[in-house]
């Protein structure tokens, strides 16, 4: 069930891509474009993962008080 839902997403994000990227690649061939669009959304989705994780893993620590100084250069 996942899967599909995925799928469905996934064919979602690649027509909005090939409508934002409609015109630069135009002049590509069918096939081409199909492979262009499918990287660039594997690529997407890539990125949104690495980014979720490392969201996750970072942790915040705030100071009780901070102290500031002023450089002139």
């Amino acid at each position: 069930m996942k899967r599909q839902d995925s799928s469905t997403n996934r064919d979602k994000l690649r027509l909005k891509m090939a409508i934002a990227f409609g015109e630069e690649i135009q002049m590509l061939s069918t096939e081409l474009q199909e492979i262009l669009l499918d990287d660039l959304v594997t690529a997407f989705e890539n990125r949104l993962n690495v980014l979720n994780r490392a969201q996750f893993t970072v942790k915040l620590e705030m100071a009780e008080s901070v102290k500031c100084e002023t450089i002139q250069t």
